[in-house]
């Protein structure tokens, strides 16, 4: 009995599984953005700790990257979404995320903290 074939195809086998494997890898590094993004946990755990003007700017600062996650979602759900109600549910998202990150935008301005989530201590009200 001729083995050849059998052996082509479990080395393609196990190739092909490589190759997905490291397409999956790569993909997942990719939708990282560098490690930029974090997750809700780790948003969470960047509050512990804190309190007053400290804990203030760190949560604006976590919940600005929030909605600009998810406003990202919401404009693929616009373009992607196969029921109508999800595609208005998105329009609605970006428009409320979109007027909240302005608000907290102006609080971080006028509270003094800059945009990483640190106080400046130039607290006012």
């Amino acid at each position: 009995m001729d083995t050849k074939p059998l052996l082509f195809a479990i080395i393609g086998f196990l190739m092909g599984g490589l190759v997905v494997s490291i397409a999956a890898t790569q993909l997942d590094e990719d939708n990282s953005a560098s490690g930029a993004e974090m997750t809700m946990s780790q948003m969470s755990a960047g509050l512990t700790g804190k309190s007053g003007d400290d804990f203030d700017a760190a949560f604006l600062s976590a919940m600005i990257e929030h909605h600009e996650g998810a406003i990202e979602m919401a404009k693929l759900a616009g373009t992607r979404a196969e029921h109508q109600q999800i595609r208005k549910l998105a329009q609605e998202v970006i428009g409320a995320q979109e007027g909240e990150i302005t608000q907290m935008k102006q609080w971080q301005q006028e509270w003094g903290y800059d945009d990483s989530g640190s106080s400046a201590g130039q607290h006012s009200e």
